[in-house]
C-alpha cells in the first residue's frame, strides 16, 4: 500500500513549514513533507457514540459492496509467480538471476531509492493494519471477527502483505541495495509507527486510506513506467500489478466513503476537510535508517524529481476524490458542512500556487549532495 501510501505504497508528506523545508532542496518534496509534531496534543475517539449505528447499520451494505473488492486467495497472484524459481537446477536458477541483474544493471541509483522507499512503505504493514483496527465501530473486536468491516481488514492485510514481499525479494535478487541497511529501516519504522490524525474514527480513517491507497496506486504506476523505460519489463509487470491492487482497495475506501456522504453529508463532508486541513501525511513519514534523521524527506525529493510522486500529484489525488464524490455538488448540508464543501473544493489550486511559490525559492538554492544508505552511502543531489 503506502497507504502508502503506499503509501506510496507510496508518498511525500505535506510540510509544516513550506519555507524552511523548499530551502533544503533543489526538487522539494512535495508541498507533503514533514511529519506532524510529536509534542501536539491528539484528539482521541472523536466520532461521537450514537454513530457507531452508522457502521454496524452498514455491515450488510459493506457484505455486498465492500467484500467484493477482494480477490479469491486461489485467483491472486503471489511473488513468485515474478521470482526466478529456486526449484529450477542450480545452473538454470543462476542463469535466471544473472539475467535479473543484467535488467537491473542500467537503472539509475535514483530510481532504486524511489524503489526501495516503496518497498518499505510497503513492509510497515503490521502498522497500517493497527490504525485500521483502532478505528471505533469497525475494529476486529476478537482478531478474528466474522464482522464484515473486520473480514474487510483482514484480508485487505493479506493481499496489500504481498506487494513488500515481492519488492524485498526483486532488490534483494537485484544486488543493487543494501538489505541490511534496508531491514534495519523497516524495523525502525515499524517500531516508530504512525499518527495520521485519524482519532479512532472511521469518517476520518476511511478518508485517510481512499487518499493514501490513490497515491500508492500511482506512485507504483511510475515506477512500472520508469522500469518499462529503463529496460527491465518484469520489474515494470510487478511495478504495474501492485499499482492494480492499490486501484481496486482505493476504490474499495472511496466506495464507503461515497456511502457515508449518502447517509451523513454533513459528517462525512466535515470529516473530508478535517483530514485535508491535517494535511495527509504519508505512512512512512517517520523513516529512518539509523543514520540519516531527515530521511523521509531526503527519499521525497528524489521521488519528486523523478516525477515518481510530486506535490501536482498530491492536488490532483485531491481534484480527482472531489469529483469521485460528487462534492461541488453535495447538497442537504449544514453551515458547517457548506463551510467546510467551500473549503474543500477551493484547496486543490491553493496547493498549487504554494507549490510553485516553493519551487521557485528552491531553484535559486544550491543543490547539495545526501548519502543514502540504502544505496551503499551514494551520493545523489538534491
Amino acid at each position: 500500500m503506502q497507504m502508502q501510501s503506499s503509501m506510496f505504497h507510496h508518498h511525500y508528506l505535506w510540510t509544516q513549514n513550506l519555507g524552511r523545508n523548499s530551502m533544503r532542496l533543489r526538487s522539494v518534496a512535495p508541498v507533503a513533507a514533514g511529519a506532524p509534531p510529536r509534542s501536539e496534543i491528539k484528539k482521541s475517539h472523536s466520532m461521537p457514540p450514537e454513530k457507531v449505528q452508522v457502521f454496524k447499520s452498514l455491515e450488510g451494505w459493506a457484505s455486498q459492496s465492500v467484500l467484493p473488492f477482494l480477490k479469491p486467495v486461489e485467483q491472486c497472484w503471489q511473488p513468485q509467480n515474478m521470482l526466478p524459481d529456486p526449484t529450477l537446477p542450480f545452473d538454470e536458477f543462476t542463469d535466471r538471476v544473472r539475467a535479473l541483474r543484467e535488467r537491473t544493471a542500467e537503472l539509475p541509483d535514483e530510481y532504486f531509492v524511489v524503489l526501495v522507499g516503496d518497498m518499505i512503505t510497503e513492509e510497515a504493514l503490521p502498522t497500517y493494519q493497527t490504525m485500521i483496527n483502532t478505528l471505533d465501530g469497525v475494529k476486529d473486536e476478537s482478531g478474528a471477527s466474522p464482522n464484515p468491516w473486520a473480514v474487510w481488514t483482514r484480508a485487505w492485510t493479506a493481499e496489500e502483505n504481498r506487494h513488500g514481499d515481492l519488492l524485498k525479494t526483486y532488490l534483494y535478487l537485484s544486488g543493487r541495495v543494501d538489505m541490511l541497511m534496508i531491514e534495519k529501516t523497516v524495523q525502525y519504522l515499524i517500531g516508530a509507527g504512525m499518527d495520521p490524525g485519524t482519532e479512532n474514527n472511521p469518517y476520518l480513517g476511511y478518508v485517510y486510506t481512499s487518499f493514501q491507497e490513490r497515491a500508492t496506486f500511482i506512485s507504483h504506476g511510475n515506477t512500472a513506467r520508469l522500469a518499462k523505460e529503463g529496460g527491465d519489463p518484469v520489474l515494470a509487470r510487478i511495478c504495474g500489478t501492485i499499482a492494480s491492487d492499490e486501484k481496486r482497495h482505493e476504490n474499495a475506501y472511496a466506495k464507503i466513503v461515497e456511502k457515508l456522504l449518502e447517509l451523513d453529508p454533513t459528517g462525512a463532508m466535515v470529516a473530508i476537510a478535517d483530514m485535508m486541513r491535517k494535511k495527509i501525511s504519508m505512512p512512512a513519514h517517520l523513516m529512518y535508517d539509523g543514520r540519516d534523521p531527515r530521511l523521509f524527506e531526503h527519499f521525497s525529493g528524489v521521488a519528486q524529481r523523478l516525477g515518481v510522486y510530486t506535490a501536482d500529484d498530491y492536488a490532483d489525488i485531491l481534484e480527482f476524490l472531489i469529483g469521485r464524490w460528487g462534492l461541488e455538488k453535495l447538497e442537504g448540508m449544514s453551515g458547517e458542512g457548506r463551510r467546510a464543501q467551500e473549503f474543500v473544493c477551493g484547496l486543490a489550486p491553493r496547493i498549487r500556487k504554494l507549490q510553485e511559490r516553493a519551487d521557485e525559492r528552491a531553484r535559486k538554492m544550491e543543490a547539495h549532495a545526501v548519502k543514502f544508505s540504502w544505496i551503499f552511502n551514494k551520493e545523489l543531489f538534491l
